[in-house]
């Protein structure tokens, strides 16, 4: 009798899965087809996620790039995560080295590291707060940003971080500052241009008024002339009939009237008449010249010379006890009219006896300085009055503008004179003195070479 052996090949577990019938292999094959199949449709979704991914990426790096504006994004201790191409461009580093960086070894100064940390310090605010820092740039010079500082949320709603956006403020200060320069020139032209069609029209006016005066202080001058000699006659006469034996009543008359106390007194009435009537003339020439601009014969005028004979004229006719403080140091030659250049230094010298109020304890004085830088020479003219008040210091060389009383000033006098300088190519300034008192400056163009021809 014979016995079956198994092959060797065949165990324990071979013989359990002959057991398994076709209907159990179909399900196992069927199962693993689904799941194969989902995998596959996995990969498919995750793969497009990615692509998606990968474009959103792709939008925001292009939006920073663009960004002219600097961004910043970093942790809470301050250390960089993100940048952008202009913050990169501004300091000079990569966004390779900049990231794991702190913030505050790129700021310029102590002051900006303190408004950082105040700024960063606000983690209960969910709004942005504004703050102007100092960063150091490629040329590690420091450029003021004016950075707006928001923090950073996770998912849970705990603060991550910060992200700040700015814009350097440099290049809107330089453009804001040449636009306040354009400005202030557009405003000094159209004041000029203003000025100079309220000049022409004054002149017109000026000149029609000149005219109309030119002929009466004619013939008052003329009168005064022919009263003078009729006077000398008129003296004369009396005198011969004082000689004779008068009656008594003739001689109780002439005493009564006071006659020799007004033959006396005449001719000094005389002389003051005719000086009056040839200040206005004066006065009224400088009116034509005013408003005509005619120019009158121009010499070498040696500048001393002329302030110190408005100087003796002003001291001897209205202020006798002016304590002017003058000391010539050079000479200092201009082309000119000596006749014009001595009405303006006449009126700045008067003007400044009249501005030192006689009640206010103090002696009137005025301190005359004249120097040269070479191609210019300044004379200045420095009193210890009240000053002007600053509402009146932009008008004060306007026509007819004037702070005196009804009477006392016509308001011609500094802008006649602003006009004769003005011919003379120079320039009439004034200012107050911080000491107080007024600053009249006086600036004319030298002659050059006549100091040294002089020596």
């Amino acid at each position: 009798m014979s016995t079956s052996v198994p092959p060797p090949f065949m165990d324990t577990r071979s013989a359990e899965l002959e057991g398994v019938d076709e209907a159990t292999w179909l399900d196992v094959i069927q199962k693993m087809d689904e799941v194969y199949s989902k995998l596959v449709a996995d990969e498919i979704e995750l793969e497009s996620k990615n692509a998606k991914l990968e474009q959103s990426q792709q939008f925001i790096m292009s939006l920073l790039t663009a960004m002219s504006d600097v961004l910043i994004a970093c942790n809470q201790d301050g250390l960089i995560e993100e940048t952008n191409a202009a913050f990169c461009r501004l300091v000079g580093r990569s966004d390779e080295s900049l990231r794991g960086t702190s913030v505050l070894q790129l700021l310029g100064d102590e002051t900006s590291a303190a408004r950082w940390r105040e700024c960063t310090s606000r983690t209960g605010s969910t709004e942005g707060a504004t703050v102007e820092i100092n960063l150091r740039d490629a040329h590690n010079q420091m450029v003021p940003v004016d950075m707006n500082c928001t923090p950073r949320y996770s998912s849970s709603g705990q603060v991550m971080g910060h992200v700040m956006v700015g814009r350097p403020l440099g290049e809107l200060k330089r453009a804001y500052h040449q636009l306040r320069e354009v400005h202030e020139a557009l405003k000094r032209a159209q004041q000029q241009l203003m000025h100079s069609a309220k000049m022409a029209s004054l002149g017109r006016l000026v000149a029609g008024v000149a005219h109309e005066l030119n002929n009466p202080i004619s013939f008052v001058l003329s009168n005064v002339h022919v009263l003078q000699r009729y006077g000398n006659r008129l003296g004369r006469y009396l005198e011969a009939v004082h000689e004779l034996e008068l009656p008594p009543e003739v001689q109780e008359l002439r005493k009564d009237l006071r006659i020799d106390h007004l033959m006396q007194d005449l001719p000094s009435l005389m002389e003051g008449t005719i000086e009056g009537a040839q200040r206005t003339t004066d006065i009224v020439n400088g009116l034509k010249r005013f408003s005509t601009g005619s120019a009158e014969e121009v010499t070498l005028v040696e500048v001393g010379n002329v302030v110190e004979r408005a100087i003796h004229w002003v001291k001897k006719g209205t202020a006798p006890q002016f304590d002017i403080q003058w000391e010539q140091q050079e000479d200092c030659h201009v082309h000119g009219n000596a006749g014009q250049l001595l009405q303006v230094m006449m009126n700045l010298i008067q003007n400044a006896y009249d501005a030192c109020a006689p009640g206010s304890g103090k002696p009137a004085q005025l301190s005359i300085h004249m120097h040269s830088d070479g191609e210019q020479v300044h004379i200045t003219f420095a009193d210890n009055g009240s000053g002007i008040a600053p509402e009146h210091l932009p008008h004060i060389f306007d026509p007819f503008f004037t702070t005196k009383s009804v009477g006392k000033g016509t308001g011609l006098g500094l802008s006649i004179s602003y006009g004769i300088v003005e011919q003379h190519g120079g320039k009439l300034s004034a200012e107050n003195l911080p000491q107080g008192g007024a600053l009249f400056t006086v600036t004319l163009p030298l002659v050059q070479g006549v100091q040294a021809a002089a020596a």
